[in-house]
């Protein structure tokens, strides 16, 4: 009862900050939804059959792969080109998993319920600074990954859609970090930007500036953390695959066998 009311606490003291999370998780999933309707769309005129966009399929994968995800976020560790609070984990793994398997909707809620998991039993700390962070994030690495796969399901697609989902990780979380985190947490910490600027400096001599931060310590961060995602992911979905789509209806044998 003591942390729920904390959590409350947290809610009202941090509003605007909270609800601009709200506001992203509905755009995401709005996106998602759309693209989904459209990928069924073009489904039944090909196959004949489509699934529901909340299946039962679909919201077991949901349901088992957020909490592995939330599991694999205590799973961190810092990476030894970026200031010791970056903190590498794998916890995007399974939203693209499962993105992968059952479409970008599910890809986003399990992004979703794997942070909601971790502001109600961990709290925050940033005011959901860091949660905004790492939803944003998450879901710039596997948004356009999984759309992509949605429409055309072959190991090229799939490694087109992680190379793709790796530079918008690295971009969107450069842009994140210099306009939104570091300016948050200089305010929040009251210890201005400068103080994280020594830090990456003390790491790379070449960090001189919020650019060159970026630039030489948050987007390699980034373009790591996509790449090691996405060859786990090749390395363990075309095993997984055929439990993921144990209850999938039947599609033609053509197109099942193009799969990645």
């Amino acid at each position: 009862m003591k942390e729920t009311q904390t959590l409350f606490d947290t809610i009202r003291g941090n509003l605007g900050t909270f609800l601009a999370l709200v506001l992203l998780v509905v755009g995401a999933i709005a996106i998602t939804v759309v693209v989904e309707k459209i990928a069924s769309k073009r489904e039944k005129e090909r196959t004949g059959r489509s699934e529901e966009m909340f299946s039962i399929r679909r919201v077991a994968i949901i349901g088992v792969f957020s909490a592995i995800a939330f599991v694999l976020m205590f799973l961190e560790f810092p990476l030894p080109f970026a200031p010791s609070f970056y903190k590498f984990d794998f916890s995007d793994i399974p939203a693209l998993i499962g993105g992968f398997a059952a479409g970008p909707m599910v890809g986003v809620m399990i992004e979703f319920i794997k942070v909601a998991l971790n502001i109600i039993i961990q709290g925050t700390t940033s005011g959901f600074v860091g949660e905004i962070a790492n939803f944003v994030v998450g879901a710039a690495f596997i948004l356009p990954a999984t759309i992509i796969y949605r429409f055309k399901k072959t190991r090229k697609v799939a490694l087109i859609s992680c190379l793709v989902g790796t530079l918008t990780i690295a971009i969107v979380g450069s842009t994140l970090n210099a306009f939104f985190l570091l300016p948050a947490y200089a305010i929040m910490f009251g210890s201005g930007i400068d103080a994280f600027i020594q830090m990456g400096a003390a790491i790379n001599p070449a960090i001189s500036n919020v650019f060159t931060f970026c630039l030489f310590a948050v987007a390699p961060f980034n373009l790591v953390k996509g790449v090691a995602d996405s060859a786990i992911t090749f390395l363990v979905y075309k095993q997984l695959s055929p439990i993921l789509k144990a209850d999938q209806m039947a599609v033609p044998k053509k197109v099942a066998n193009n799969e990645a």
